[in-house]
């Protein structure tokens, strides 16, 4: 058992690590301070239901159906070019992610409907989580472990993110700084969406 939960919670925290859109959208958030908590955990609930449904037969489903991938790939692209360019218009004007006064702030429904959209519409979350996380844990002997593993994974890695960044956000609460973070924000969903087009 024991065995099965170490894989999953390995395998996850090397995938989720890397930067991908669900962690810039969290970053984001969390340097805004902007419902940052319920955004982690959201995050957190969404990669173990994935996990879950990869491991216990959604990655066989995905891996045989075409048509499927094909959807999650031109949706997901076309919503990464659509957040992309609100990120980058955000870097070029004067509502970039710093939270002055006069900053508008979004509802917990507005925040946690735009992470749903980054987590579901990001077709790597179908390739990366479902697929080859789910497969792997498909193989365990002991797949119930291992989805907690990978939870355990995300949950950590999302509370670090959100709880550290929020920290940070002080000593980064510069104008430049935010305009920065917003062009690697607009940077990053191009370039997934460029593979996703390309692939």
């Amino acid at each position: 058992m024991w065995q099965s939960y170490m894989n999953g919670l390995l395998v996850a925290l090397g995938l989720i690590m890397a930067i991908g859109t669900q962690n810039a959208f969290v970053l984001a958030q969390s340097l805004r301070r902007e419902h940052h908590l319920p955004v982690a955990a959201l995050c957190v609930i969404c990669d173990a239901l994935l996990v879950a449904a990869g491991v216990f037969g959604l990655a066989t489903v995905l891996a045989h159906s075409p048509i499927l991938l094909g959807i999650a790939r031109w949706g997901g692209a076309a919503f990464l070019l659509w957040y992309g360019t609100l990120a980058l218009r955000r870097a070029f004007s004067n509502q970039s992610l710093n939270q002055g006064d006069n900053a508008k702030v979004r509802s917990l429904r507005a925040v946690l409907l735009s992470a749903l959209a980054v987590t579901l519409l990001n077709p790597h979350v179908y390739l990366d989580t479902v697929l080859l996380i789910g497969s792997l844990g498909a193989q365990q002997t002991e797949p119930g472990a291992y989805v907690a593993g990978a939870a355990s994974a995300s949950f950590l890695w999302f509370a670090t993110l959100a709880l550290g960044a929020a920290w940070l956000a002080p000593w980064l609460a510069r104008p430049a700084t935010w305009r920065l973070l917003d062009l690697l924000v607009a940077v990053m969903m191009f370039s997934v969406a460029y593979q996703l087009i390309a692939a």
